[in-house]
């Protein structure tokens, strides 16, 4: 798990002086509204080309995860946000991401991220995490470690095998 310093993340959000610009200038490690991608996302070029440079989007955690579908092969970085640590619909977003349309990219947490929500971020398809102010990120990291040598008993994006797999 990646733990993002706001101070030192080298995504940016584009926005003007009155909030977010509509059509913003094409530049590498752009972090784009949902209204903003779909504004730019016809001229985007793929990942692989030459032209290609590195563009993520935000969305909110009611957002429909199909809108990114026919997207994915130009992002590289998916940003779903947890207003409240209480508020799940992000773990599915980014599960859908990684098991359905095979998001190959950063999938980050932010918001009320808290150290207690570590290991099911991991397990559903989050690499990389904004933890909320005043949580600890050594507690997160051994959270992390909590069910690594146990396993679960059900498996994950990462098609963990369970600990008690019928028939075994």
């Amino acid at each position: 798990m990646k733990f993002i310093e706001p101070q030192h993340d080298q995504w940016h959000t584009v926005g003007g002086e009155d909030g977010p610009m509509s059509h913003p200038p094409i530049k590498g490690y752009s972090l784009l509204t949902l209204g903003q991608w779909h504004s730019v996302r016809e001229a985007w070029p793929k990942q692989g080309t030459p032209e290609y440079k590195p563009v993520g989007v935000i969305l909110s955690n009611d957002t429909d995860i199909e809108v990114l579908e026919a997207c994915v092969p130009k992002l590289a970085l998916v940003v779903l946000q947890f207003p409240k640590w209480t508020d799940g619909r992000a773990y599915s977003q980014a599960h859908i991401l990684r098991s359905r349309y095979r998001f190959g990219g950063e999938i980050r947490a932010t918001g009320e991220v808290l150290v207690d929500m570590m290991p099911l971020l991991a397990r559903t398809g989050f690499d990389a995490v904004a933890l909320k102010g005043g949580q600890d990120r050594i507690a997160a990291e051994r959270a992390l470690s909590f069910f690594a040598a146990r396993g679960h008993y059900q498996g994950d994006v990462n098609a963990s095998k369970p600990v008690f797999a019928r028939g075994a």
